[in-house]
């Protein structure tokens, strides 16, 4: 229902200027004035008036760096087929540019179809998807969405969906030239996911057998170069923003990273200076225990400085963004600082964040493939200058932001590489080959990747597709390969659930498959840790890991039997256990990829 008081805000707020070229205008002489009137009053998507939050929420978007950049932007997406977005963190390009695509196909009448805009995280596609809907007026799940796996938040209608990188991937299996988008945008290009860099190699023959699709790529400026290559002569448009940033360097790169972290957070939060802190470390073990040490020592601070809340942000787990709760803040009357403890890849989590200090440890711990030995391993190593640079531009919303790096400028020049090393030349690829394989069915029998892969993991990956017998004599997916592509598993797990079907075995394949794609369900051991190690082991299976994590999932349901029917949703919950003298303790953290339970039943 429309108030009255919002249609008397829309009616004396000054508008925003919309752009619809004239050359795609296709309205009638009697709707022009409802589609390319500068003083629009009536919200294009809905229909209905603007709301007095829109005009607020306006004024705050044209004070973004990326907003100057819209025009071009326009004239650029009318004129060429593929358009580079490069901008630094915080510029606002994950936001604005889908919603001016938007308008750019609305415009068009939709005839090509929406827009569709991929992320590298799931928790970033949701709250850019709640972000835009609020910006754009309009209802979340009808004019925009989010599509993650096992949670889809659009309808047919649905006009700008937000949605993982590998769900675009997976969608292209059933509609190869993905002919319901007008526009597709793929964000965070240079974190070089797998899914991003086969969407950019498969989206070329798509872009030929569609001459009306847009390609929008948003990115870091240092990877512009390389995809102009890439892509040929193609436009880019280049957002700069933010204040100068303090930034501090060691001389001598510390002993324990850990305990510098530490003190470096106590003697800022000693010296009084407001603002949020964020720290970069170099796996999840060392937030975990970051965040213990920081949490005993911060309750003996001195009450006058303030209260740290130390905030843990895994990038792989289905947690909320970073985001301040301002009414909270105002309602306690102690000031209350933000830890943020994170890991690589974790920049785009701190959405809309204030960070004012940001400590960055310079080294990231890398889960690496070895096609030779056919294991992963975890290695140590630098970060890249373009993530140094990323984390440079954190605190830059803030005209006193500073940085702190715990290494020198000579471990910068002679020990980082100027970007980040795509996955796809790190990581397992028989999944990746599964789905090229499937692929070439659709016609799509080509992939010039951003990054070639090692071609000892390719012959690996097709060594293992040939023993698991997704592959027939002549190289092509089998009638077992048809099926296991289906599945949103690795291969192995697929075929083991397909050969439990033999074995009469399916429900316990199928939880166990579901237990190792789900995160790790034991919690660190408490205190006491002998005797809970005891209590542990009694859930422990001689015959190994698979068996065990079938008998924690039978635990969890002889205690959750009782209860578990007060639940709305049990099965979107996971069990984590952790066992003390006496009982076993269960704690429950959604998850979706348990969901994977749901989905394989299904299938089956």
């Amino acid at each position: 229902m429309i108030q009255v008081e919002d249609m008397d805000c829309c009616l004396g707020a000054p508008c925003e200027k919309r752009y619809f070229p004239d050359s795609l205008d296709s309205s009638d002489a009697d709707d022009e004035g409802i589609l390319a009137c500068e003083d629009l009053e009536v919200n294009p998507f809905d229909g209905l008036p603007y709301s007095s939050r829109y005009y607020k929420l306006l004024k705050e978007r044209e004070d973004l760096p990326v907003w100057k950049e819209k025009y071009p932007f326009m004239e650029s997406l009318l004129q060429s087929q593929i358009v580079i977005v490069a901008g630094e963190a915080k510029c606002g390009k994950s936001s604005q540019v889908p919603q001016w695509c938007a308008e750019y196909c609305l415009s068009a009448r939709y005839q090509h179809g929406g827009v569709v805009c991929t992320q590298v995280h799931k928790q970033t596609a949701i709250q850019l998807a709640l972000r835009v809907a609020d910006e754009m007026d309009v209802v979340l799940g009808h004019e925009v969405g989010y599509v993650i796996p096992f949670e889809n938040c659009c309808t047919s209608e649905t006009i700008l969906r937000y949605c993982t990188d590998e769900i675009l991937q997976r969608e292209m299996m059933s509609v190869p030239f993905l002919g319901c988008y007008g526009v597709i945008i793929l964000d965070d290009v240079h974190e070089r996911s797998i899914s991003t860099d086969v969407l950019l190699g498969l989206l070329k023959d798509v872009l030929l057998a569609r001459p009306e699709l847009k390609l929008v790529i948003l990115t870091s400026p240092p990877l512009v170069g390389k995809l102009s290559s890439y892509y040929g002569n193609v436009p880019h448009i280049e957002v700069r923003n933010g204040f100068p940033v303090e930034v501090v360097h060691l001389c001598v790169a510390p002993e324990d990273h850990l305990a510098s972290v530490i003190q470096l957070i106590f003697e800022i939060h000693h010296t009084g200076e407001k603002g949020d802190i964020a720290a970069f470390l170099a796996c999840e073990q060392e937030i975990e225990k970051v965040h213990e040490i920081v949490c005993q020592e911060g309750s003996n601070l001195n009450p006058d400085l303030g209260e740290l809340i130390v905030v843990p942000l895994y990038p792989k787990e289905k947690c909320l963004l970073f985001k301040p709760n301002e009414d909270t803040e105002k309602r306690s009357q102690v000031y209350q600082r933000k830890v943020v403890l994170t890991t690589s890849s974790g920049e785009s989590l701190l959405w809309g964040s204030p960070v004012r200090f940001v400590i960055d440890m310079g080294l990231e711990r890398r889960k690496i493939y070895r096609p030779r030995i056919r294991a992963s391993s975890l290695v140590l190593q630098p970060i890249s200058r373009n993530q140094a640079d990323i984390r440079k531009q954190i605190p830059g919303a803030s005209s006193s932001g500073k940085l702190f790096r715990l290494y020198s400028e000579e471990f910068v020049c002679r020990d980082m590489k100027p970007l980040k090393a795509p996955e796809l030349q790190e990581a397992n690829l028989t999944s990746l080959v599964l789905f090229l394989k499937r692929i070439d069915i659709a016609g799509l029998s080509h992939c010039d990747f951003l990054s070639r892969p090692a071609p000892e993991s390719l012959m690996q990956a097709l060594e293992d597709l040939d023993y698991l017998a997704a592959l027939d004599n002549d190289g092509n997916l089998s009638e077992f390969g048809i099926i296991m592509s289906e599945f949103p598993l690795d291969p192995k797990l697929s075929k083991a659930i397909l050969a439990a079907c033999e074995f009469d075995c399916v429900d316990e394949m199928l939880t166990i498959a579901a237990m190792v794609t789900a995160p790790e369900c034991f919690l660190p051991l408490p205190p006491r840790a002998e005797e809970a190690w005891q209590r542990r082991m009694s859930l422990s299976h001689p015959e190994g890991d698979h068996l065990t994590l079938l008998n924690v999932y039978k635990a969890y349901q002889e205690v959750s039997k009782g209860w578990c029917e007060q639940i709305s949703t049990p099965l979107r919950k996971v069990p984590r256990v952790f066992t003390s003298p006496g009982s076993i303790h269960i704690l429950y953290k959604d998850h979706t990829r348990t969901q994977t339970l749901l989905l394989l039943a299904s299938v089956a």
